[in-house]
């Protein structure tokens, strides 16, 4: 486990898009089982196993910061900065000094706080360990609204050189080729690392739907299938079973959910029950295709079932018969395509909304049916995107993790 310094102007739970990164960062690698501490001017702990050190001249809205931010804005540097930069510096090394890694986000390339970069500057040039990692969202020498604040040579140059002992990231393609403008790089120099989301949380999931999301690994399902029906013949579970074999030769990580228990009212279920299980290994979809009722008899709370539609890319529904098809108006109301039977009840809810199959389609064109119709809706592609490349757990393995040499 390495101990690793995450620094910034302020901290959460301060609100601002830097102060959320950090938070994200830190909790991150606090779950690999990394030593993290967060130093910063402003904000509390948020997790018992990440302190915060509050060092209040770290932070950009100190008082003694904003009067020499006056002077630095209108190109003299002020009596008081040299001592600031020295207590900054002997504040940092007192809490740094048996660090494997210090991230810096932004505190380099923003002249909110110059005693700080100055201070840093110094620590860098002279340790070897921490090892230093400046992280850029926003570069100042290159964003017209601060144009006016910035001066030729020390200390605004520290915002435009590169640090030779520092590993250089940026957020994203266009802040990379300003920065190797900027510091006179190459680009190869510079890594991107870009922000993420967390689905659970956005999508304000239920404990129980984030366990069951973790059992099946449902956040890398492309697509998501749902099917929220109870396990009875008329429900013709099979024919989605065939489909999702079918779907699979095209989406390969194509997964189906059957949330119900077994229907209550009739002892065959149990042989249809049976049935599934040996379709379902027939067809080898133990790893995609996945049935509540083997974990649990109860049915599940609304707010599960809702979760799960938000989470799911379409339902299938491919009853033999319904009086009605609440389903439907579900899926309607999360904004998810709908592949079902063509029948009158089915039809009369779906109105010209679905995608409608007759029962007895080859099953190959109703897998065709669905993959055409996923294919050609740029919300489905975005969306797989984003939990593809874009969730933090990803960035952190694929972006994060690699930061770290192997020595």
């Amino acid at each position: 486990a390495m101990k690793i310094f995450l620094l910034h102007y302020a901290a959460p739970p301060i609100i601002g898009g830097v102060e959320n990164v950090i938070g994200q960062h830190a909790r991150l690698m606090a779950n690999d089982g990394h030593r993290v501490s967060i130093v910063a001017g402003r904000g509390e702990q948020m997790d018992t196993r990440i302190p915060l050190i509050k060092l209040p001249l770290v932070d950009s809205r100190a008082e003694v910061i904003l009067a020499l931010k006056k002077d630095l804005d209108d190109g003299r540097i002020p009596k008081g900065f040299r001592s600031i930069v020295d207590q900054i510096k002997s504040q940092l090394l007192g809490v740094i000094t048996d660090a494997d890694w210090l991230f810096a986000h932004n505190v380099c390339s923003l002249n909110k706080n110059l005693a700080l970069t100055a201070a840093l500057k110094e620590i860098s040039d002279s340790l070897i360990r921490p090892r230093f990692i400046l992280w850029h969202h926003d570069l100042a020498w290159t964003t017209p609204r601060y144009r006016d604040e910035l001066h030729e040579g020390y200390p605004w140059d520290l915002l435009s050189s590169d640090w030779q002992h520092a590993t250089q990231v940026v957020v994203s393609e266009p802040r990379r080729n300003e920065l190797a403008g900027l510091i006179n790089v190459n680009n190869e120099r510079i890594h991107i690392v870009p922000n993420g989301v967390d689905a659970g949380r956005f999508w304000k999931l239920d404990e129980k739907t984030e366990m069951i999301s973790r059992q099946f690994d449902l956040l890398a399902a492309d697509p998501l299938i749902l099917l929220p029906v109870r396990i009875t013949p008329r429900k013709n579970i099979e024919l989605a079973l065939i489909v999702l074999a079918n779907l699979r030769k095209h989406f390969k990580n194509a997964k189906l959910l059957v949330t119900g228990p077994l229907g209550p009212h009739n002892p065959a279920n149990v042989q249809y029950f049976d049935r599934l299980v040996s379709l379902r290994r027939g067809l080898h979809l133990e790893e995609a295709a996945y049935f509540l009722a083997e974990s649990t008899h109860q049915s599940l709370k609304d707010e599960v079932i809702a979760d799960l539609y938000r989470m799911a890319d379409l339902l299938f529904y491919p009853s033999k018969e319904e009086g009605f098809g609440i389903p439907i108006l579900e899926a309607g109301l999360a904004g998810i395509p709908i592949f079902c039977a063509n029948i009158p009840s089915l039809r009369e809810l779906g109105g010209s909304q679905a995608n409608y199959f007759d029962l007895d389609k080859d099953p190959v064109e109703v897998a065709d049916l669905m993959i055409k119709s996923l294919e050609s809706n740029p919300l489905f592609t975005l969306r797989k995107r984003v939990l593809r490349d874009y969730t933090w757990e990803k960035i952190y393995t694929n972006h994060i993790i690699p930061l770290f040499p192997n020595d």
